[in-house]
Parts: C-alpha cells; structure tokens; sequence
C-alpha cells in the first residue's frame, strides 16, 4: 500500500512510499500482544525481593524458658514468626520472572500493532529529519505541528543521532527508538507512531 510522506511542518509532502502489506495490514493477533508485553514486563522485573525467616533471624538459638511448669504456651526460640521481631512466614524469597515467547510470535504481535496504528490514522511516515541544534524546544516544535495533545509518541528511527536524542529526552511523552529495537509494549503504549522514511526499510527486513 502506499501512504503520504509528511515533513516536519506537519503537511504531506506531496511524496508517497509504499509499505507492506505484509507488515502494516496484518491480521490483528491480539492474544500475542498480551503473551509479548506480558512477557517483556516480567522480563524487566529484578526479583531481588527478599524477607528472612525464622532460620535466618539473628538470635534466637536459646529455648526461652524451660517446657512444663510455667502454665504458658511452649516456646522453643525467641524468632518464632509468633513473636515480635521473629521470622516470617512464606514471605519473597528472590526468584526469576523471566517468560520466553518465541522470535516469530513477537514479530507477528509487532506487524498486529503496526497495522492497527495505520488503520486508526495514528501512523505517519515523515521525511528524514535531524535537530541539529539539540534543543529540546525545536523538537516539541516539531511534534506541536502535528498537534498532538499529551499522547505518548514513539518516534521510530534508523539511526538514533545524538543531537535527535538530546533534543528528544526531555520530552516526556516522547520516545526515540531504532527500527530494529522497537518492542511489543514501546507500540502499545504510544497513541502517535512516527516512521522515519529511512527506517522503513530496516523494520520491513526486520519483521519480514
């Protein structure tokens, strides 16, 4: 299919590029979207959770008082998760979250996405543009051309320049990222795509 090529002032430039029908009229899979951004959410946790239980409380080795002849409940340590300051009971032990979904699902939840953004109109491939001077205030000028109102952006480029990327971070609700990098979960969250036109080539070689 081919679609407009806009410039950074918000029109069409009056240029078209073709796309993929491969990747951006995808099927819509979206049991495979919830399976890649459910696994890379997991992935992204560090599991380092932790809580000592009675065997690791410091303390506690003597038997409190003796067995019988006091007419109070028995106790054998000090560190009982019965008492103030003893052990917890079945508390987070460090673990892995880490899910594995396979190469071929996550590029079929990637075209899903893709696809889905052009079809609500919330794609757009631009020229090729640089911020040379790296000021913030010339890339929030560029995005104001288009009139985005506080939607997440996710800016997708062949090559992350470092005066782009500078001019770029202090933007909250913009995101830069290389074709080949761009995940499951960077499309779902961002409501305005922007496709760089070099770096249609790289996602279709990528995702093809």
């Amino acid at each position: 299919m081919k679609v407009d090529v806009y410039k950074t002032d918000g029109q069409a430039s009056g240029k078209k590029i073709n796309l993929s029908d491969t990747i951006f009229a995808a099927p819509q899979k979206e049991h495979l979207v919830y399976l890649a951004v459910k696994a890379q959410l997991a992935n992204m946790r560090q599991g380092t959770h932790a809580v000592k239980n009675r065997s690791a409380v410091r303390g506690g080795g003597k038997k409190p008082w003796k067995q019988k002849g006091r007419g109070v409940a028995r106790a054998g340590t000090i560190r009982s998760p019965l008492w103030v300051g003893g052990g917890r009971v079945f508390g987070p032990e460090p673990r892995d979250y880490s899910q594995k979904v396979n190469k071929k699902a996550k590029k079929i939840a990637r075209r899903s996405i893709l696809s889905a953004r052009l079809q609500e109109n919330r794609l757009r491939v631009l020229d090729d543009f640089g911020v040379d001077s790296g000021k913030t205030k010339d890339m929030a000028a560029i995005l104001s051309n288009f009139e985005i109102k506080r939607e997440r952006v996710l800016l997708i480029v062949d090559d992350a320049a470092s005066m782009l990327l500078r001019a770029s971070k202090n933007i909250h609700n913009l995101q830069v990222v290389r074709a080949e990098l761009v995940s499951v979960y960077d499309l779902l969250r961002s409501k305005q795509v922007f496709l760089q036109k070099s770096a249609v080539a790289k996602l279709e070689e990528v995702l093809a």
